[in-house]
Order: C-alpha cells, then sequence, then structure tokens
C-alpha cells in the first residue's frame, strides 16, 4: 500500500522510477550489507530488499573501481525483472562519486568527507576570509560533480552524519545540532547556486533527540533561504531488536507527524529486507491518524521536564499528575490540543485496540508517546493493550523514555547496520556484546563495522567496539581509541577489562 499524508511542499526529485517530494508517496530505503565487489550476492541482496518492498536500494562504493562493479550490479538487477533504482554511497573518496554517477540513479555523498579530510577531532583556526577561501574551494570539488550527475540525469543525496563533521565544521560551530545544519546548508547553496534541483537531503544522529531537533532546524534553514528540498529521515546506528524500532519510530514518526519528511530509511543491525516491514508499519500508523482527521494544526512546544517521568499504571496517577487517556488514532492530536489548556504535569495513558498486533502497538506507541516526549507536553506515560501483557508494557514504556532522554534505564547500544564495508558478522557480535553487558543500565557501547562514523557517532558512546580490517578490532573510550588493531576473538574479553579498568562494570547480580 502506498501511504500519502499531508506535508510540508518539497520539490520532487525523479531517482529512476521512482519520484520523492512534491507531495508523492513517502519512499522507502534500505541498504545493502553485501561486499559490493560481490556482484551476485549484491544483486541477489537488492531483489530480496525489493521484493519486500523497498522503493530504493543504497549499495557502498568505496573506490572508483567498487563504483564500477554497482553498473554490473544494476544490470544484474535489471536482467532480473526488478527496475528498482540504486544509490552509491560515498565516503572519503571524490573519485568514487564521479565514477558512480556513470552507472546509477542516485549518488550520496558525505560533507564531513567529501571535500574536507576524514574527522580527527583537531581544533582548527580560521580568519574569516581563510574560511570564505575553504568555502570557494569545496564549491570547485562539488561544481563538477553536480554538472556530471546533471548531464547525465542522476540524483544527489547529501547526506550529513552527526558521526563524521569535518573538523573544519567542529571548530566554528563545535559539535552542535548547527553544526551539522551549517554543514549541510554549504553543499546546498552551491547546488541552489548551480540550479541543480535533484537533491535530497538528510541530517542523521544516532541520538533521537539530537536528530529530530537538527531536521527541524534544517527545515527551518531551508525555508529562510527559500530551499525546498525533499528530506530523507533516519535514525543512524540505531542497533537491534526493540530498542532500535522504539528509537526510530520516535525519531522518524515525531518528524512525520508534523508533516516533515519524503523518503525513509529504518536502520537495523539486522538482514536489511527487515528493516522494510517496519518503515511500512509506521507510515501505516501515520496515514491512519491523517485519515481518522486527527491533524491538530498550530500547537507550541514546552521544554521537557528535568525530573524523571514516571511510567504509570492504570489505576494509580501521582498526585501531582492530571490524568489523560487517549485512544488510537487520535493520540497525538488529542494531547496536543488539551496541553494548551493544562498547565501542569500530565500522565498520559495511551490506548491501542485488540486488533493491533504486539509490533503494531510497539511501532505506534513510539510515535505517539514518543513526539509528546519530545515536545515536552506529557510527563508520565503508560500503555494500554490487549497484544501486551503488563510486563511488555512497562518495557515498551521504558524503552520509548530511553528513547526520548528521559529516563534511562538499559544498556544503550549505537549500533550501525553494516554494510559492503563491514568486515565482520555486525549481528552476531553486536548480540555477543548484548549478552555481556546488558545490565549496565546507563552505560552506552558502540559496536561499529568500520570507521566511517564511528569514532564520532561513538562520541556520544561510553565505550566503542570499531572494525578496523579483516579479523580486527580497535576498541574506544569515549573519543580515544585505546587498544589498536586486536584480533577479533580477543576483542570482547578486552573490552569488558576496559569497562572494569574505566570503573563502570558491577556484576549482574550486583
Amino acid at each position: 500500500m502506498r501511504i500519502e499524508y499531508s506535508r510540508r511542499h518539497t520539490t520532487p526529485v525523479h531517482i529512476g522510477g521512482v519520484t520523492i517530494g512534491d507531495g508523492r508517496p513517502v519512499a522507502v530505503q534500505s541498504m545493502t550489507n553485501t561486499p559490493t565487489m560481490d556482484v551476485e550476492a549484491s544483486a541477489a541482496q537488492c531483489l530480496r530488499i525489493a521484493g519486500a518492498g523497498a522503493d530504493i536500494v543504497r549499495l557502498t562504493a568505496q573506490t572508483p573501481a567498487h563504483a564500477r562493479r554497482l553498473g554490473d550490479i544494476r544490470r544484474a538487477v535489471r536482467d532480473a525483472g526488478c527496475d528498482i533504482p540504486l544509490v552509491a554511497d560515498i565516503h572519503f573518496n571524490p573519485a568514487a562519486a564521479f565514477a558512480a554517477a556513470e552507472e546509477v540513479e542516485k549518488v550520496r555523498i558525505n560533507p564531513g568527507n567529501f571535500a574536507d579530510p576524514g574527522r580527527t577531532f583537531v581544533k582548527l583556526e580560521y580568519t574569516d576570509e581563510e574560511y570564505a577561501d575553504e568555502l570557494l574551494r569545496i564549491r570547485r570539488k562539488v561544481t563538477p560533480l553536480l554538472d556530471l550527475c546533471r548531464s547525465r540525469g542522476v540524483a544527489l543525496r547529501i547526506g550529513v552524519n552527526h558521526g563524521s563533521l569535518s573538523d573544519r565544521i567542529m571548530s566554528r560551530y563545535g559539535d552542535t545540532p548547527a553544526g551539522m545544519v551549517e554543514s549541510a546548508m554549504e553543499f546546498l547553496r552551491i547546488c541552489r547556486d548551480e540550479d541543480f534541483t535533484d537533491v535530497v537531503i538528510s541530517i542523521k544522529a544516532s541520538n533521537v533527540v539530537v536528530m529530530t531537533s537538527t531536521v527541524r532546524l534544517l527545515a527551518e534553514a531551508m525555508e529562510r533561504e527559500g530551499m525546498a528540498y525533499p528530506l530523507h529521515l533516519g535514525v543512524t546506528e540505531a542497533g537491534d531488536g526493540e530498542d532500535a524500532r522504539i528509537k526510530s519510530a520516535v525519531g522518524i514518526g515525531s518528524l512525520l507527524a508534523d508533516g516533515i519528511g519524503d523518503t525513509i530509511r529504518v536502520s537495523l543491525t539486522e538482514a536489511p529486507e527487515a528493516e522494510i516491514p517496519v518503515a511500512r508499519m509506521l507510515l501505516d500508523h501515520i496515514a491512519t491518524r491523517c485519515a481518522a482527521g486527527a491533524a491538530e494544526g498550530e500547537y507550541t512546544r514546552r521544554e521537557p521536564g528535568r525530573d524523571i517521568p514516571a511510567v504509570i499504571g492504570l489505576d494509580e496517577v501521582p498526585a501531582a499528575y492530571t490524568p489523560l487517556r487517549a485512544e488510537h488514532p487520535d493520540i497525538i492530536g488529542r494531547v496536543r490540543r488539551a496541553a494548551a489548556d493544562i498547565p501542569g504535569r500530565i500522565a498520559l495513558t495511551a490506548v491501542y485496540p485488540a486488533d493491533m498486533s504486539a509490533e503494531q502497538v510497539q511501532i505506534a506507541a513510539s510515535v505517539d508517546l514518543g513526539s509528546l516526549l519530545l515536545d515536552g507536553l506529557i510527563d508520565a506515560i503508560g500503555i494500554e493493550a490487549p497484544a501486551l501483557d503488563p510486563a511488555a508494557s512497562q518495557r515498551l514504556a521504558l524503552g520509548i523514555l530511553q528513547a526520548t532522554r528521559r529516563r534511562i534505564t538499559r544498556t544503550e547500544y549505537i549500533a550501525c547496520p553494516g554494510c559492503g564495508r563491514t568486515l565482520y558478522d555486525l549481528q552476531d557480535v553486536l548480540a555477543r556484546v548484548r549478552a555481556a553487558t546488558s545490565h549496565l543500565p546507563g552505560l552506552k557501547i558502540g559496536v561499529m563495522g568500520c570507521i566511517v562514523n564511528g569514532p564520532g557517532e561513538m562520541a556520544d558512546a561510553d565505550y566503542g567496539y570499531v572494525g578496523a580490517g579483516p579479523g580486527r578490532v580497535s576498541l574506544y573510550k569515549g573519543k580515544e581509541c585505546v587498544v589498536k588493531n586486536i584480533p577479533s576473538d580477543e576483542a570482547l574479553p578486552r573490552l569488558i577489562e576496559l569497562i572494569k579498568e574505566g570503573g563502570d562494570w558491577r556484576d549482574a547480580d550486583s
């Protein structure tokens, strides 16, 4: 089913036979995790992703040779009767972007490493004139790619990741949402000046609060400068299982609920085709709300309370809270309308019907309650659903509170979904790391396939496990690599030792 709902106007962008923006149905994307040089495996995975219901599929291209292999993959996919557009994912290597533009329908570049060196967390000093010269340098590198893409009808995605902001941006703006937005706007201004309109923009983070606030800032910045490029939404490095689904639904769903977003990816450290049903379920929920007339118009966000919110039961609400009960699908709309007349704290019980499955409730509650928590409109939550027993309802509510940074009750894993750069089994490693460390609530652990976003995204993590090469792993404490290039079979015991050395370990039964 194709989903349509009311959202902000954006200019249409054509990616092969798919058009995004301009009120078109929200497109669903995923990314292969096979080696790009393996044409047979990559083409087969593209077909599985398309068969699961994706509209667009992305593949990594580390070098021009990898980029040229995308042409072979594209031909194999077309020979199988599938016309899904392919996107090349480029980091660090502009030459690969030029090669990829000859082979696929869309090229993604990262402003943090397309024209600037990779991030090293070095503080750089610029005068205003020197910084202006840097922008001219970037323009000279980007403009020829725009010319090539224009000549071939290839779209461009400008993809900013919190974990890979350049040292130049970090030195000028800090590790802030404003810096992320400016990183995007620098490249968008070049596209505007060159009258290149087939542009999609994404701005992602593993922290849901950072991701949602930054996308809103970007939408406002584009509007101020007369831009209306389509937005790609996603929570990067979300991990796997229930926690990843909650984080993705809170982040993506909160923005979709406000009419922001034209294409989405739910990033899971699982088989890529597992992402598609979650994305479709998320879009179904947004469409159901809109079909029920749940639009609430303008409303005022509040600053989220600083005290820890409670997870409430159905029979008792603390005296300091005003109890409110709302039923699917009008939960967001009803609470936003009611909040204007309720000056104090609100304890919301969200009620879902018997015909919703446990996974549907998981996605719907994450969107509904997560968006309200991010907006500061509610202070305590409860979930009532026949598909969930009390323990499952409590676990889901705590997961939503953790995703919105309102209450931390479990270990948080920042884990990438994997791609053709990944040189070990991410799913297996994440499962083993989780089994060894899930009893450490409040600790943030990154499990990353490679260095593209690893050290940067793990700036939000306490400890990190990053692929360094075939069978090799490096371990981080915060931003610092403290154990380099060790055999992978030694990595988990050494990670545990590192956590103990940092004073953050406690026994599971303590």
